[in-house]
């Protein structure tokens, strides 16, 4: 899921730098990522997940890095089951 994530920061973030230069606990926002970029990446991560953000999770800290991407996944992939 990491990688997907990645991928998604990759082609969606608009950042100077690859995802793969950034630990999972680097501020995004610090590395250039715009608050449009963020619905960029949470609309690409829904297309290819076939899930939803729910608007209690739109919150600017929910993306700033990419392990709070992740759990904010892990909780909605939870849901689902």
């Amino acid at each position: 899921m990491i990688e997907l994530v990645r991928r998604i920061i990759d082609t969606q973030g608009r950042l100077p730098v690859t995802a793969q230069n950034l630990s999972p606990d680097s501020d995004l926002y610090e590395a250039g990522l715009t608050s449009f970029a963020a619905i960029q990446i949470m609309l690409a991560l829904e297309e290819a997940l076939g899930l939803e953000f729910p608007d209690h999770m739109l919150r600017r800290q929910n993306f700033a890095s990419i392990n709070s991407i992740l759990a904010c996944l892990r909780q909605l992939e939870r849901k689902a089951a």
